[in-house]
Order: structure tokens, then sequence, then C-alpha cells
């Protein structure tokens, strides 16, 4: 087991668990970031981390770790080819997606989601669902929802609460610990620039979204940057993930999207 020499990520800027995205990291390296959970990223299969790196994470880490997995993907098909789920280690759950369709082949598109979601279910009840693209079916199965952050987000956490649903909900942000302008633009510009509501609000399609953004479309961004992801100080994101929470959320998922290292080594040296 680890023994955490970096602080925990909780206490410092609110976050409950790291994402970690396979095809920018080796996701041993967070082996010792304090937090209860670490989610992997689906990148395709030739980005999913092996078994014996998962066994490896899992053994070192203090930490739950769950594992994305596209419930229409050929190995990852609850009623069809699953291979794949023979190689997860024991203490490795799940986050279970309907799947991008970057990472879909045109068949596995057309797979019906829904019934794949309560198969696997069935054999993994504990597993995440993640709803983007497919809230309601995501929310039928009263599963641990895993929502994007949005400029709705808080909006929706306090309609479902009222409406009386219990269950655990788990947001996920990318996050960025600096208040610069400019780092914020490199590190999520374009990020926010393919949200919809963001896409019409810019002034054209081809315009800069990173730090040389300027005029209209610099605003825009920097304004949204608030809305979909957590940025700032430590105490500017500790607020934010702070009205998360008081509107409902139960887990707050950061995705260091500077970089884990920058991420972990901003946090330690404070």
């Amino acid at each position: 087991m680890s023994t955490h020499r970096h602080p925990p990520l909780r206490s410092r800027v609110g976050l409950d668990a790291i994402a970690l995205k396979p095809a920018e990291c080796d996701v041993s390296s967070a082996a010792d970031a304090a937090v209860d959970a670490l989610a992997i990223d689906y990148e395709g299969r030739a980005h999913l981390p092996d078994e014996e790196t998962l066994a490896k994470l899992a053994a070192e880490s203090n930490a739950t770790i769950r594992l994305t997995t596209p419930v229409r993907a050929d190995g990852f098909d609850p009623l069809g080819d699953d291979s794949l789920l023979e190689s997860l280690p024991e203490g490795v759950g799940r986050v279970l997606v309907a799947g991008h369709p970057a990472y879909l082949s045109p068949e596995e598109q057309r797979r019906a989601i829904a019934p794949r979601f309560g198969a696997a279910l069935e054999t993994d009840p504990d597993a995440w669902v993640g709803t983007e693209s497919v809230e309601r079916i995501a929310m039928a199965t009263g599963a641990t929802q895993y929502d994007l952050l949005t400029r709705s987000t808080e909006r929706t956490l306090r309609a479902l609460r009222t409406a009386g649903f219990d269950g655990d909900i788990s947001v996920y942000a990318p996050t960025v610990l600096t208040d610069d302008p400019d780092a914020v633009l490199d590190a999520i510009g374009g990020y926010v620039a393919r949200r919809r509501p963001v896409a019409r609000a810019l002034p054209g399609s081809d315009g800069a979204t990173d730090s040389s953004a300027t005029g209209r479309t610099r605003e825009v961004l920097l304004e949204a940057a608030g809305d979909y992801a957590l940025v700032g100080t430590e105490s500017e994101i500790r607020d934010r993930v702070a009205e998360l929470r008081t509107a409902g959320a139960t887990t707050i998922v950061g995705y260091p999207a500077r970089g884990l290292d920058e991420l972990l080594e901003r946090v330690r040296d404070r």
C-alpha cells in the first residue's frame, strides 16, 4: 500500500478523486495520490492499461480504482464479447459508459445502450454509470451517476435532490490549478470551445482557442472555463467544489488538464 507522499487533495482543493487519461500519463504514477478514487478514462483499446499495470496500481494505492468500460465495445459488451472483463484484476471497479463514437466501430455504435447497462449492472451493481448523452437511461439504472460538469450542473443537482433522488452523484471536471488566464486557455480552451453552448457563443469557428485567443473569443472562453471546469487558486477551486456539494454532488472527480504531475506538485509545494 502507498503511504501517500502527497497531501490530501480533498483538504487542499476539495477533490475526492482524480481522472487519469492513459494516453497522456503513466497511470501508475498516481499510486501515491491521496484521494479516495482513481478513475481511468477509456481512450481506445490501444491505450487500455494491461492487467499487470492495473493490479499493481490497485495493490499500491489506497484509492479505489475504477476503469471506464464502454458497454457497446467488443471486449466489454455484456451481451456479446466481454472477454476484456476477465482480465480486470480484483479490486478494480468499473465506470459504465455508452462509449464515445471516436472509440467505437460503426457496428458498435449501433448497439442498444439500455439493455447493456442493465446487464452490466447485474454483474457489477457497484459500478458508476456515465451520463453523457444518455442522461435518462443512466438515471433509470439507479446506479451512481457520473456527470460531466456543465453550466447547468448545480441546477440539475438541486432538482434531482428536490425530486427525491437519494443516490450518489459523481461530477467529473477538468481541473486547472492556476488563475493565469493564458495557462487556463492553453489547458482547456479547446475543450471549452467544443461545448455546444460555447460554440454557439463564439464569434467564429476558425479563431484560436488557446492563449493566443483575443477579443470576444477570449472573453467567451474564459467565462465558460468556470462553467465547465474547476479553475483558479486552491481556495477558489475548493469553494467551487463546496458549492457543488451543497447542490447535491457526493463525489468530485478532477481531471488534471495540465498534467497529473503539475497538479500533485502544485498541491504538494504549497
